[in-house]
């Protein structure tokens, strides 16, 4: 089996954070924050130790700032529907997820707010003046998806959050594809809402992602709960992170997750070499076929899409499987905008999404694949 679909989640953990959940299960079961017993209070702990080495690593001044949600799309749902102005505008971009898009589109349908979308006029990704334009004098948000999870576009975010921060719009960064191999500073980038995915990049089990967020911004909460503080009150508590928390964090999930991040700290440049090494030789081995890669072959970031022909994309992605045992994935990889500027609505886009425990074997037998398929059906 070859597990080419990391842009949905990686396949192979670490060894470190299967013993991290292992040990979580074993030794960190009490119900942080909740009791003041010694098993409450360790696990507690630990799980702070986890927003300290996110904080740390993203270079954000406050760790109780880092908000755990159950995912990345939870993380964004928190930033853009807890921001929401009354008859404000946002602007995001053609690389959006529909965990931005659809946020966005509810709160336009409810006349809370409208939104533009920039497309990009650089081939390698979305630049300032492409934001520029849309600007308004009722602009209080840009977000930007760092890297695209449909063909590793990627976003300018530096320029983008220089011109946020001079202009006092909240600039939202979705690090879904980019966390974990691609440096973000949320202070040198200007970032003032940051969301990641612990499954993707940094090798942590499903359902946890994080909300990272500066001092200059913070939303209101959109979940309502227990929060092991005030209990006796009946409105949200004020301090962090418990107001953006609610209810029973997942330990074993927070602690695979700093496991992750402790594995791609100490392997980060290799990290970064191997998808970039692993990605290039994709592309350029298929832009020799008769292919239709969507993929620029200066970014080099673990994502390439591309079509055979008019073969649609879930037909070739199904004989990957079904014949050479190659695991992709075909249609619209839930970001339609993309799909619209790429001229794929018909018949969606072949992604193979690249981890570090690929391999240049591994990637010469989907090459080999695609010759083969692209011989067969043309």
């Amino acid at each position: 089996m070859i597990y080419l679909d990391n842009s949905a989640s990686s396949f192979i953990k670490p060894k470190e954070v299967i013993k991290a959940v292992t040990d979580s299960l074993i030794h960190y079961s009490a119900n942080p924050g909740r009791s003041g017993h010694k098993a409450s209070i360790n696990t507690a702990l630990k799980i702070y130790e986890v927003r300290e080495k996110l904080s740390n690593h993203f270079n954000n001044e406050d760790a109780s700032k880092v908000i755990f949600t159950q995912n990345c799309t939870s993380a964004l749902n928190l930033a853009i529907l807890g921001t929401a102005k009354e008859n404000g505008h946002i602007i995001c971009t053609e690389n959006e997820h529909n965990s931005v898009l659809r946020p966005l589109e509810y709160l336009k349908s409810t006349n809370k707010i409208d939104y533009s979308v920039a497309f990009q006029s650089n081939p390698k990704g979305i630049t300032l003046d492409d934001i520029k334009k849309y600007v308004k004098p009722n602009t209080y948000m840009i977000i930007c998806n760092h890297i695209s999870n449909v063909n590793g576009s990627i976003a300018d975010i530096k320029s983008i959050g220089k011109f946020c921060k001079e202009n006092k719009i909240i600039f939202l960064v979705d690090g879904a594809q980019s966390g974990g191999h691609i440096k973000i500073d949320i202070k040198e980038d200007n970032i003032d809402f940051l969301t990641i995915a612990g499954h993707k990049g940094f090798y942590a089990p499903q359902s946890i992602g994080a909300l990272i967020m500066n001092k200059n911004y913070t939303p209101n909460p959109i979940n309502f709960g227990g929060t092991g503080t005030n209990s006796l009150e009946l409105f949200q508590p004020n301090i962090y992170p418990e107001r953006l928390e609610s209810g029973t964090l997942s330990t074993p999930l927070i602690l695979g997750l700093g496991a992750g991040l402790d594995f791609v700290e100490q392997n980060f440049k290799d990290i970064q070499n191997k998808i970039d090494d692993l990605t290039t030789y994709l592309n350029f081995e298929l832009r020799k076929m008769e292919i239709n890669s969507y993929t620029h072959p200066e970014n080099s970031f673990g994502v390439i899409a591309f079509n055979i022909g008019n073969i649609d994309s879930n037909e070739v992605a199904n004989i990957l499987n079904e014949k050479y045992d190659i695991y992709v994935r075909g249609g619209y990889h839930c970001a339609p905008m993309k799909h619209k500027a790429l001229g794929t609505i018909t018949q969606g886009a072949v992604r193979a999404s690249i981890s570090y425990f690929n391999t240049f074997s591994d990637i010469q037998k989907l090459i080999n694949a695609i010759r083969h398929i692209s011989r067969a059906k043309i």
